[in-house]
């Protein structure tokens, strides 16, 4: 893995919407997979100001959004879809048509998850794959657990993952949603490029795990060992226990 360190979170934030940017104008049909959560705001904020000063054009891209709650639709408060449309797909002139998000509400979570599987290979694969990663080592909502999913599958959500994103939710870990629907480690491998963005200390013991531990499905992010081409981007906080 490459890594890189800034001062601080907005610096990275910042540094990965460039990396973004700069693929674009490689490559202005690729195929990105975007995160939800609190680390790509930074991220997003600065692709849309890159876009409204015509430095990056997302006319040609196309979009799969990694992940979503069971039971919620993608406009209601909280859902995934939601929060990038805010964050970043209203500032920028992504085809809607190539748009592509889970359904939370879909009658069999299944065939949903299979139908997203089968879309993102018809695109080809994904290009550049944007990831958070969470405290308890999950990328995407891989959750650490004696095995993983390969493909896109519904996933049983831990305490510690409900607690990191009950803030859309009152602050209420009890009103998250139990339930998922997330791209497997197998589609997160198949990526060509893969940048990895962590802030804050508390993302500090899982990215030395990540960087520096051993291969586990306990810490799913350490899979990414295995991926010949990964940028680590890291606050110097969560870089502290390296």
């Amino acid at each position: 893995m490459d890594v890189t360190i800034f001062d601080n979170a907005g610096e990275a934030g910042r540094a990965l919407a460039r990396r973004v940017a700069e693929a674009l104008r490689r490559t202005p049909d690729l195929v990105i997979g975007l995160p939800a959560g609190r680390t790509p705001v930074e991220a997003y904020t600065e692709l849309c100001r890159l876009y409204s000063e015509g430095e990056v054009d997302f006319s040609r891209a196309t979009a799969f959004l990694l992940d979503e709650f069971v039971g919620l639709d993608g406009s209601r408060a909280g859902s995934f879809r939601r929060f990038v449309t805010e964050h970043l797909l209203s500032g920028i002139n992504l085809d809607p048509q190539r748009t592509h998000s889970l359904n939370g509400l879909a009658s069999d979570p299944e065939v949903e998850c299979e139908r997203y599987e089968e879309t993102i290979a018809g695109c080809g694969g994904l290009g550049l794959l944007m990831l958070g990663i969470g405290v308890n080592g999950h990328v995407g909502f891989n959750e650490p657990g004696a095995t993983l999913q390969a493909r896109t599958h519904k996933v049983a959500l831990l305490e510690s993952t409900r607690s990191e994103n009950a803030g859309p939710f009152g602050g209420v870990a009890a009103r998250v949603p139990k339930e998922a629907l997330s791209i497997g480690m197998g589609t997160i491998l198949r990526a060509e490029t893969i940048v990895l963005v962590a802030t804050g200390e508390r993302k500090a013991r899982a990215v030395r795990a990540m960087l520096r531990g051993p291969l586990t499905t306990r810490l799913p992010a350490s899979l990414l060992q295995l991926h010949r081409r990964v940028e680590v981007y890291l606050d110097r906080q969560a870089a502290a226990a390296l």
